[in-house]
């Protein structure tokens, strides 16, 4: 475990010891008049609200309210205590997750607010605090059924229907607070050289000019690189070297076998005295595609994926705790899986702090809109360099997948617009994060993509076999549409030979279970592993094919098409999953 872990913390690469959770019992209510900010709710809150548990959707059982009608505005209050900060420190409220527009009130003073319903934002309170006495924290959330929101598989329509499921709405993730110093390191990105054995560190920092800020790099207690840089710049570059004579001029690379993790401390020092200390970690590995495959860490790779939606029965999108991410790692791991594609939502940075731990991929994913104007393009971009950001230093993520399956630009076959946006946001990601290779279109319709991926649900092994035979010439020619009526590559565009991974299939039933799956149900757990048995070796015989995303890990809801239950029950032995996967 790396040194800076602290149980629970919601931001576990950028650690401080000064921090407390919101999370628990707030009051609660709906707005469904619009009359919410005329009587000043954030002055007197009604009488009659009801009670509610953060951070679970308003549409949840753990919630308490377990409301499954739609209300496009809530409002959120409770109280908090903190003692003496001082003028020189500062309170922060970070909001880890608030779906979609959120205000938010101190004590009767607006303090700010956010609109993207999946990343974190921060508020300074400092202007409106109580020391030493109780404060008031009011959040007015307005979430909408329109589709040119950033929705993922939340439903837009009353009833839940094919895979969209329940909405969420208001706060669906973790709520803090942290005392920082007014001067202080506000961000780090971190970029590992395994071919130079070096790592860079770009810094943000905020009224730190002239103070020194102090960096530690250590692996398993003992010190690697410790340096002291007097800042100039808010903005600033270091390069360190981590190879030393202790280590015998060896980096410990992260990998799926030993994801090892430097830890990393940076002190901050003004005024004869410590005004920032941060814990952190990062992994050395690189990812990169070639006319070959994917290669990690300077070797081939086969990426054997499986889909994980990652709801639970009672919460949700909302991750119940570390246990419960904890779990389905574990379990994604005994099925022989390397790695996960997170769909349709941006994960809880706990979870892919395991991920980290536990050495499992990540393909990171946006969730879609469902429509294709102006402001569903500001949406999208705003929040997806969020994301992008705020997942940038963890080692799982090794891809990234702003589009799926042209939802949201469902003209992007033939509309240049369409096409041009898939392509901005491709070249935007690509100057933020150099590293990672990024799939605009997952699944067919391909403009700018460093790995063409395919979704193909057949599950007749014969009609696959034949539909990808000669190299696949005819599907990435665009002569055969792997799903009937979507081709590979968009027009316009060619196939270049990049790497081609099956990022969607399989997704079988067990007969007589409700709900649904996709094509070939299954007759019991045995005719289950065979099907899956007969559908992935088909693929993983295919010399161009260099890795699978198998449908999916666990049910959700009424889509009952995964390996495990919704409450997590195998439904087949995993270990025959990973036999298949590792033969």
């Amino acid at each position: 475990m790396v040194k800076c872990y602290q149980k629970d913390y919601p931001r576990p690469q950028f650690v401080r010891e000064e921090w407390f959770s919101l999370d628990g019992k707030w009051r609660f209510c709906f707005d469904d008049e619009n009359i919410g900010e005329q009587k000043e709710y954030y002055k007197k809150f009604p009488e009659n609200a009801a009670a509610i548990v953060v951070p679970y959707a308003y549409e949840t059982p753990a919630s308490g309210i377990k409301d499954g009608d739609i209300h496009g505005i809530m409002w959120y209050q409770r109280t908090f205590k903190t003692g003496r900060i001082g003028k020189e420190k500062k309170l922060l409220l970070n909001f880890e997750g608030v779906d979609y527009r959120a205000k938010v009130w101190l004590n009767g003073v607006f303090v700010g607010g956010h609109e993207g319903g999946y990343c974190r934002f921060t508020i300074d309170g400092s202007n409106a605090i109580r020391e030493n006495a109780e404060n008031i924290l009011t959040v007015r959330c307005e979430d909408s059924m329109a589709t040119d929101q950033p929705r993922g598989k939340q439903r837009w329509l009353k009833q839940d229907f094919g895979c969209w499921y329940k909405p969420t709405s208001g706060i669906w993730k973790p709520v803090w607070g942290e005392i920082v110093s007014a001067s202080r390191l506000k961000s780090v990105k971190m970029t590992p050289d395994i071919d130079a054995s070096s790592v860079r560190i770009d810094y943000e920092t905020e009224n730190a000019l002239s103070c020194e800020l102090e960096t530690v790099i250590s692996f398993g207690g003992k010190t690697i690189v410790r340096t002291v840089t007097e800042i100039c710049t808010e903005c600033f570059t270091q390069v360190f070297d981590l190879r030393c004579g202790e280590f015998d001029f060896k980096i410990k690379l992260w990998n799926t076998d030993c994801p090892n993790l430097y830890d990393v401390e940076f002190i901050l020092r003004g005024r004869g005295k410590v005004l920032d200390r941060v814990g952190s970690y990062f992994g050395m590995r690189k990812i990169e595609t070639d006319e070959k495959g994917i290669r990690f860490n300077n070797a081939q790779v086969y990426q054997k994926l499986v889909l994980a939606q990652n709801y639970w029965p009672e919460t949700g999108l909302t991750m119940p705790d570390e246990e419960a991410g904890r779990k389905d790692i574990l379990l994604a791991k005994q099925a022989g899986f390397n790695g996960l594609r997170i769909h349709q939502k941006i994960e809880d940075e706990r979870f892919l702090f395991l991920c980290d731990t536990e050495g499992l991929l990540v393909w990171a994913e946006y969730p879609a809109t469902y429509e294709f104007n102006d402001r569903a393009i500001s949406a999208i971009a705003t929040e997806w360099l969020e994301a992008v950001r705020q997942q940038y230093n963890h080692p799982c993520v090794i891809a990234w997948v702003p589009f799926n399956e042209s939802w949201g630009i469902p003209n992007v076959y033939t509309d240049k617009l369409q096409q041009r946006f898939t392509e901005g946001i491709y070249y935007l990601t690509k100057a933020f994060d150099a590293m990672r290779p990024i799939m605009c279109n997952d699944g067919w319709e391909h403009t700018c993509s460093d790995i063409v991926t395919v979704h193909d649900y057949d599950g007749c092994v014969e009609r696959v076999n034949d539909r990808y035979k000669n190299d696949m010439k005819d599907i990435l020619d665009n002569k055969i549409a792997p799903t009937n009526y979507r081709f590979v590559m968009a027009k316009g565009y060619e196939y270049q030979g990049q790497p081609i991974v099956v990022s969607e299939y399989g997704g079988f039933k067990l007969a007589g279970t409700e709900g649904w799956g996709y094509d070939g149900e299954a007759k019991d757990a045995e005719d289950l592993v065979r099907k899956y048995d007969e559908i992935t070796s088909a693929y993983k015989k295919m010399e161009k094919v260099c890795g699978f995303c198998y449908t999916q890990l666990t049910d959700v809801y009424h889509e009952t098409n995964g390996l495990m239950s919704f409450d997590r029950t195998p439904k087949v032995p995993l270990k025959e999953i990973k036999k298949i996967n590792e033969r």
